[in-house]
């Protein structure tokens, strides 16, 4: 049969009972549309492309992820959610076959038809979500997806919650369209980040959900919502996700922010950062490539950069990158950008300052994620005088540091010891200051390019100076105490 592509948006293929519509990007089982996620769609296309023929496993994925690194096993799962859609094997049916060391091949009989054969388009049922087009595959983030999809259903309501730019909207799309199927009135995501009133938030649902009779309509629905970038609505939506809970019994709700709700009954999900391999081992490129960070890193870098190859005498410029980025994706993605322009030795140069970096942007990415500097500003808007005053005052501690390091070098005569462990304690839960699990007292650190940010913000107010001799002070006392403390010590074992 011709390619799909060729096909122009008056045709249909039929196979089975299922119609494929590639105008619309949906496979209808009878009048149910089934809920098959896009890159398993991508798949799906080329194998009913080439039906009846062997596609190898190399050439399938260079077709449906073009740009990007991707390991066989992202293959083997989108075509076993295939077949579970499909009810492959069902009643002795099967659509796609495995044959062992060569690849799939689609073995049903596949018919080319007119749309006015099938079902007119204004006749389709409504897809029941209003999820975006994935355009690149989620890297490193396979377990998490798969244990959230697992808890949902049963919890109810989740926070993913983390830093800006770690990927809490990738993660929490991901999950969305893994439980398409589950929910009988769909899936269906509100994008806060641009609502400044919280008495939107409600309003802004019920437009989404198009409940022209009022959010008391949610009582019926069984549907999975959505509340992406919550962090500056917290109060609004603290009071609406309790209501929603008891007024709809079936529904669920996931929601993204960079601090918890703080409700009883929150699910918290802190969100990690991508896996980055250690500075003090050398690896082999198969060894590097089975972190989550140098696969983004490779795969965005493939994307700007037709050819790039990731060799072994790359490897130390290549973690080095992903290491001082602090896995954070939404950095790691900005810098593979560069990578044309820059090099990898020039890119890996630039990170001494981070500040080019954050403020590097892509103009199809939605405003607050266009720049690191972007996001960072929505959190910086979030802070207080004082949060503001203290996040600034850790820019200058470049490795991680003790309550008392901070308050030590932070607190005078107007941040007072006790605020400024408080100001550290809404820091954290804000997702700007990260705790370092140890077995001795707690630590702390920022992230390289949020202290870059802080300390940008430090400078620009003629503090830095200041807060760094606090600094060199407090070690140089500590440093006293320390030996004075060592030498009565010898000075009583002698005794």
């Amino acid at each position: 049969m011709n390619g799909i592509r060729d096909l122009n948006s008056d045709e249909v293929l039929r196979f089975g009972p299922y119609v494929f519509h590639p105008r619309r990007r949906l496979v209808l089982e009878g009048d149910r549309p089934l809920g098959v996620g896009g890159r398993a769609l991508e798949i799906l296309r080329v194998l009913l492309e080439r039906a009846g023929e062997v596609l190898g496993k190399e050439e399938l994925i260079a077709r449906v992820w073009p740009h990007s690194v991707v390991e066989e096993i992202n293959l083997r799962v989108h075509i076993a959610a295939l077949r579970r859609a499909l009810g492959d094997g069902r009643d002795g049916q099967r659509y796609i076959v495995t044959l062992a060391q060569r690849g799939y091949c689609f073995t049903a009989p596949v018919r080319r038809e007119p749309l006015g054969v099938a079902q007119p388009l204004d006749a389709l049922p409504q897809v029941r979500h209003n999820l975006p087009a994935r355009l690149t595959p989620v890297v490193g983030r396979d377990a998490l997806v798969a244990s959230l999809v697992g808890q949902l259903p049963v919890r109810r309501w989740l926070t993913l919650v983390g830093p800006a730019g770690i990927g809490k909207s990738t993660v929490a799309l991901r999950v969305a369209e893994h439980l398409l199927p589950h929910y009988r009135d769909g899936v269906w995501r509100v994008d806060l980040a641009a609502l400044d009133d919280p008495a939107q938030v409600a309003a802004q649902v019920a437009r989404v959900l198009r409940l022209e009779a009022g959010l008391d309509a949610l009582a019926a629905r069984h549907l999975l919502l959505v509340l992406d970038n919550g962090e500056h609505l917290l109060d609004a939506c603290r009071v609406l996700v309790e209501q929603w809970l008891a007024l709809a019994p079936q529904l669920s709700i996931l929601v993204t922010s960079r601090e918890p709700l703080g409700l009883p009954g929150e699910t918290l999900h802190v969100l990690p950062a991508l896996s980055v391999p250690p500075a003090a081992e050398l690896y082999s490129v198969a060894e590097v490539m089975g972190h989550s960070a140098v696969q983004l890193f490779v795969s965005r870098a493939r994307a700007c950069q037709q050819g790039f190859v990731l060799r072994e005498q790359d490897l130390h410029a290549v973690c080095d990158i992903c290491r001082r980025l602090d896995g954070l994706p939404l950095a790691i993605e900005l810098a593979a950008a560069q990578i044309d322009a820059l090099a990898l030795v020039g890119l890996q140069a630039q990170l001494d300052n981070c500040f080019q970096l954050l403020t590097q942007g892509r103009r199809t990415a939605v405003a607050r994620h266009q720049t690191l500097k972007s996001a960072l500003d929505w959190s910086y808007r979030d802070l207080d005088p004082l949060e503001r005053s203290v996040l600034q005052g850790l820019a200058v501690f470049k490795v991680a540091f003790t309550l008392e390091a901070a308050i030590g070098v932070i607190s005078c005569a107007v941040l007072l010891p006790e605020l400024v462990a408080q100001a550290l304690q809404r820091l954290v839960e804000k997702s700007l200051l990260a705790v370092v699990r140890s077995d001795g007292p707690a630590r702390y650190r920022l992230l390289n390019t949020t202290r870059t940010y802080a300390r940008e913000k430090l400078e620009q107010g003629g503090l830095l100076r200041m807060f760094e001799v606090r600094q060199a002070r407090y070690i140089s006392i500590s440093h006293a105490y320390r030996v004075s403390d060592g030498q009565r010590a010898l000075q009583f074992i002698k005794q």
